[in-house]
């Protein structure tokens, strides 16, 4: 969700073939911690989650005071009216569920929201990428908070500074050590 996915700039395959291909990484955590906008997007998809939950959870006391109301009552109930009540707790159970799928589900609101709001700022980040990769003739570029494995990347090749340069966004000198991202 917070991370970018792997960015291959590839040159023509004739051309990779014949020379040396210039390897870079960003490390998108980082960027995405300097992104003022990508903080305020954060925000408001916390927010959203948290009302999901509550109402998640207010849903589940209900269910909970209906399923204990019927365990009070359950001898006093006919035959047919416990049944009626037990297959009322059923749909109430599976309703449940199915909010919490609709909320939290791999294509569930949370997911279209996210989607929606951090589209563009990824879009903004990937043009960053792309404008750092093209000027300093990188073949390729790596997220090194991806799912991509780093064995050992220099930082010399770390372009993450170079991109919050042209987002507009200034970097302190030693902000990147205290920060804890190499």
């Amino acid at each position: 969700m917070k991370r970018l996915a792997v960015l291959l700039l590839m040159l023509p395959v004739a051309g990779m073939a014949s020379g040396q291909q210039r390897l870079g990484y960003i490390d998108s955590e980082f960027i995405y911690g300097k992104f003022p906008e990508f903080a305020s997007a954060q925000q408001t998809l916390d927010r959203l989650a948290q009302q999901m939950e509550q109402n998640l959870a207010d849903k589940e006391r209900e269910l909970e005071e209906l399923f204990q109301e019927y365990e009070a009552r359950e001898l006093l109930y006919t035959r047919d009216e416990r049944q009626r009540r037990r297959a009322e707790i059923m749909r109430e159970e599976e309703d449940l569920e199915r909010l919490r799928v609709q909320y939290f589900g791999p294509e569930g609101e949370l997911y279209r929201q996210q989607e929606q709001i951090l589209r563009p700022i990824q879009e903004k980040i990937l043009i960053a990428v792309e404008e750092v990769a093209q000027a300093e003739e990188y073949d390729y570029v790596f997220d090194k908070s991806g799912d991509l494995l780093f064995l050992f990347a220099t930082d010399r090749h770390d372009l993450s500074e170079q991109v919050l340069e042209v987002l507009g966004i200034e970097v302190q000198p030693g902000e990147r050590e205290r920060a804890g991202s190499n």
